[in-house]
């Protein structure tokens, strides 16, 4: 599908599946250099990032791996509130150990920046952020990814887990908004 419509909206297709893939490749391959020989947990942040961190975790070859979710909310149609909202937390003993974010995307830097400061403050060791989509001229944080998938352009996206108003979240290509 080059286009579809979600609610009252336009999408157009701008990152195939194919491509998506080779950057969750490239990163992969990068973290199975770097975090070798570290108690690595990563922490899916829900609900977008869940098939990039399924389709990451394929990829990993480190041995001392674990895996949690933490379910967060800041968005509002096609907007983000700036109030970030927790709703599902993360559980696991973080305590000098070295965590990896994995988020959906990264624009104004606002929830990335509250996971982090969440993160440190449970003891993590070391904490680094793996974003599929980096929306580099949206940042107002200080905010500055450990791995990035795709650098994308300040425009609103949807599919590979993303939505608009809870749709478009299973298409498996990443759609621009039509103007």
């Amino acid at each position: 599908m080059k286009r579809v419509k979600l609610w009252d909206k336009e999408f157009e297709i701008s990152y195939p599946y194919e491509e998506i893939q080779v950057a969750i490749r490239n990163m992969a391959f990068r973290m199975n250099e770097e975090l070798v020989g570290k108690n690595v947990l990563f922490v899916c942040v829900l609900n977008g990032s869940f098939m990039f961190a399924a389709d990451l975790m394929k990829e990993l070859e480190l041995d001392d791996v674990e895996i949690s979710f933490l379910k967060l909310a800041s968005y509002e149609g096609t907007a983000s509130t700036l109030e970030i909202k927790e709703l599902i937390g993360v559980n696991e003993n973080i305590t000098g150990r070295t965590v990896v974010i994995l988020e959906d995307i990264v624009d104004t830097g606002h929830t990335i920046a509250n996971v982090m400061n969440q993160i440190l403050q449970k003891g993590a060791s070391e904490v680094k952020i793996a974003t599929l989509l980096f929306k580099p001229d949206a940042v107002v944080t200080k905010v500055e990814p450990d791995y990035v998938g795709l650098s994308i352009p300040n425009d609103f996206i949807v599919g590979y887990g993303l939505d608009y108003d809870r749709r478009g979240r299973n298409l498996k290509d990443i759609y621009t908004l039509v103007k």
